[in-house]
């Protein structure tokens, strides 16, 4: 009698986890079906602002194929006005995680700016470089008008680091370096 009484025990409680997680896939599923278009729109919208910001003037854009041989760039665009220029999101990894931003590029192969979209970086740290202060703005600012291959002061190169932050610095000339790479690249 003993085991009888277990085995229905146990099935009752898993019967009671399998119903509760029912209800809350569904409702999950639900919270989704009325969100993503949402989230899709705050996205496109995220990603408007970044190319204004990196191509001043562009205007209406279309994006482009591309090469990349990095596996860093995910999306080429152009202006369709026929403004000088491209704007290249990037998504290279820093120490917290991803980092999504993109690239303005010149005709010329020059930086035009660059804008941090999204980031996992340590408050305080990596995020300044995506802060809207002072030092976030310097740190964005030294890239415009540079070109060819780029690396942080601390490996030789041009590129000052942010202090205490020499990972995520590192990752966001990586993605800097791809852009213009991929530019480069384009026929």
């Amino acid at each position: 009698m003993k085991k009888k009484s277990t085995i229905g025990y146990v099935l009752r409680i898993s019967l009671t986890l399998l119903l509760i997680t029912g209800v809350v896939a569904a409702l999950l599923a639900g919270v989704n079906a009325l969100t993503k278009d949402k989230i899709a729109n705050a996205n496109q919208e995220k990603t408007r602002k970044a190319i204004a910001e990196v191509l001043p003037g562009a205007g209406d854009v279309e994006e482009i194929s591309f090469t990349d041989e990095t596996g860093l760039v995910s999306k080429v665009y152009r202006p369709k006005s026929g403004a000088a220029g491209y704007a290249v999101e990037v998504i290279p990894s820093g120490f917290g995680g991803e980092i999504t931003m993109m690239v303005g590029i010149g005709n010329d192969g020059n930086v035009l700016g660059i804008s941090i979209i999204s980031h996992t970086e340590t408050a305080g740290l990596g995020a300044v470089a995506a802060a809207d202060n002072a030092a976030g703005q310097a740190f964005r600012n030294q890239f415009a008008g540079m070109g060819g291959q780029l690396s942080v002061n601390k490996d030789g190169g041009q590129v000052d680091a942010l202090t205490g932050a020499t990972i995520t610095s590192r990752a966001i000339v990586d993605g800097v370096n791809a852009a213009v790479a991929c530019v480069a690249a384009l026929p």
